[in-house]
């Protein structure tokens, strides 16, 4: 019997299997690296291990230094959680090596499935469609996909459309892969244009039963990252649901699978192709959990403690909708985004699984998802619009995220038809930055900070003759009001109806808003009907501006240079690659923005840079 759980991971992953540890009465044992000394999962456990150093190369993805922290901290049994390790026989074998409880699948059936290519041969081998293997030196069908053969997330794939850029996308997807999971490994195959994502959850105990618990529809990606996953799929009908759970139990028997796993696919005119085994618990696994009335934790701790599994598997119900609330900035080509999340709530009867609270600190080394909002309801209809209002009635202030991006997704009537695919957001254009008029929001946010300003009964800027009226600036919209005897006037086509320092009201068009007001420094964050809007103050006597070389590149993000494309003296056209920045488990491509000569490089191969730092300087051709 398993009575201390060590949790090799962080976050909104460590967090959820806590809470199931509570649940159980199992004493839970959290690790942490330097950054995460602070972290939520950290306070919430029992007792928690440091792991010396800030990235996952030296803390989460050490195998040593987590059987270690199991050993010391008494542990008897080791759960990987999903991601880092979760996929790694040499783990799994330490653990057990050590006298511990492996939480999860054998090392041999990780084994089986950690190498993408074999997985494939082997699946074909047991009567499991497949898509064609392309070698990634003299592939020559286009356009195809560069896949890591282990791990997954989006990282380590590229997609390529002309041979030409082969060569790039292989070298850059074996940098991201040997970085996110140890191992450099890269194989090709076709890319199925408007194909669904489609996987099946299985649940097998080490008696021969296996259980296929639904299919998921993950087909609403960026850079072939899941975010927004729902079950049951609209698209699969009874007979070809039971053809997929046959074929996902058929691969969960062919490698003799013990614990939670799931079946990829790719889904297009009825057929369906195997794309790979997950040997752990999916970042998705709540809408199964929603629907199916499972804890799909407290059956992988009961399995990995001897228990059977009933004969057949719970009988489904309604309809559940999980999205990935990401920090990252849609002005700036959706980057990473990082710093103080000052607040973070999310309203609404909906389940939210996350690795952060009102503030906490988002860094650069790890992933950056906020967290996972999931709606459940009788039906997809019902789900849907429970998911939506929760997001747009959130408060998440400090760092600009996906948010209103899944909004839009989610209300969009091609989603709401359930016509989906992996090239959805591209199709629709929904990653495109949208033009939003910020004067209400403003006026908002002026009015709340004259507000909190006042000292007595007369409003900041009262003046008995008034000449001209307040103005406010903030970064991109100015706003212009006057306090009168008659209330405020403002030369916008709106009336102010009333404000306070946290809320103002509005009526636009006849129509009353009340717009939700916080004051963070120079930042404002306003909530409103017209959606999150983050404002930041022009101080009235600005600091000196720091001035950047014309043709200046600057690091858009704090990362690290993990590939330099160019040299000094080198002539480069506009687009072209000058380097590449990994930073939040990513590789960023850095581009040239100007032809002409490279006339300074100031960064090396390995070297840490901070945003804003200047990377390399291309002297523009003279016209």
């Amino acid at each position: 019997m398993i009575q201390t759980l060590l949790i090799a991971n962080r976050g909104e992953i460590a967090r959820r299997v806590i809470r199931t540890c509570r649940e159980l009465g199992i004493s839970p044992v959290a690790v942490h690296s330097d950054p995460d000394a602070d972290a939520p999962h950290v306070a919430e456990a029992d007792a928690a291990v440091r792991l010396p150093g800030a990235t996952p190369a030296e803390t989460y993805l050490r195998a040593d230094l987590l059987v270690e922290a199991a050993l010391r901290a008494g542990a008897d049994a080791v759960h990987p959680g999903y991601g880092f390790l979760s996929e790694n026989a040499d783990f799994a074998r330490a653990v057990l090596a050590a006298g511990l409880t492996w939480v999860g699948p054998t090392p041999e059936a990780i084994e089986a499935m950690g190498s993408k290519v074999a997985a494939k041969k082997r699946m074909a081998a047991a009567g499991v469609p497949v898509l064609a293997e392309l070698d990634p030196e003299t592939a020559d069908v286009f356009p195809l996909l560069v896949k890591a053969s282990a791990g997954g997330g989006g990282r380590g794939m590229r997609e390529v459309r002309r041979k030409e850029d082969l060569a790039d996308a292989v070298a850059g997807a074996r940098r991201e892969a040997e970085s996110a999971f140890g191992d450099g490994t890269v194989f090709c195959e076709p890319l199925l244009e408007g194909a669904r994502h489609i996987e099946v959850q299985v649940l097998a105990d080490a008696h021969g039963t296996v259980w296929a618990l639904g299919e998921r529809e993950c087909s609403i990606q960026r850079r072939h990252q899941k975010i927004v996953e729902e079950t049951p799929s609209p698209a699969v009908d009874p007979a070809t649901r039971q053809r997929l759970y046959d074929a996902a139990t058929a691969a969960a028997e062919a490698i003799g699978y013990v614990g939670a796993g799931t079946v990829e696919f790719l889904f297009k005119d009825g057929d369906f192709h195997f794309l790979e085994v997950n040997t752990r618990l999916q970042v998705e696994h709540p809408v199964t959990e929603l629907v199916f009335g499972v804890d799909l934790v407290a059956w992988q701790i009961a399995i990995a403690e001897g228990a059977e599994l009933p004969a057949e598997p719970p009988v489904p119900n309604g309809h559940a909708i999980e999205v990935r609330l990401y920090a990252e900035d849609p002005t700036r080509d959706w980057l990473p985004a990082s710093g103080t999340l000052h607040r973070f709530e999310v309203p609404g009867d909906v389940r939210v699984d996350s690795g952060v609270e009102s503030g906490s600190v988002v860094g650069v080394h790890y992933d950056p998802m906020l967290a996972k909002v999931i709606a459940w309801a009788p039906d997809r209809t019902g789900a849907v619009r429970k998911l939506a209002a929760a997001l747009a009635g959130s408060r998440v202030h400090g760092l600009v995220t996906n948010r209103e991006l899944l909004v839009d997704v989610l209300r969009h009537p091609a989603f709401l038809n359930g016509d989906t695919h992996t090239g959805f957001l591209d199709e629709h254009r929904l990653t495109e930055a949208k033009e939003r008029d910020l004067t209400p929001s403003a006026l908002a946010a002026a009015l709340a900070q004259a507000a909190r300003r006042r000292t007595g009964a007369l409003p900041s800027g009262w003046r008995n003759l008034p000449s001209q009226p307040q103005r406010v600036s903030y970064e991109g919209v100015d706003v212009d009001y006057r306090h009168t005897r008659d209330g405020v006037t403002t030369n916008l086509p709106l009336t102010v109806v009333d404000a306070n320092e946290d809320v103002v009201t509005l009526e636009l068009d006849g129509v009353r808003k009340r717009f939700h007001v916080r004051v963070y420094g120079d930042v404002v964050e306003v909530d409103s009907p017209l959606g999150a809007v983050t404002l930041r103050v022009v101080p009235r006597f600005p600091a000196p501006e720091t001035k950047v070389a014309p043709g200046a590149t600057v690091a858009p993000m704090p990362g690290t240079v993990v590939r330099v494309a160019v040299e000094q003296g080198q002539r480069v056209e506009v687009g072209a690659e000058l380097l590449v920045l990994e930073a939040m488990k990513m590789e960023h491509r850095v581009l040239a923005s100007t032809a002409g000569t490279v006339t300074e490089l100031r960064i090396t191969q390995g070297q840490q840079v901070d945003s804003g730092d200047v990377l390399a300087v291309v002297a523009e051709d003279a016209s």
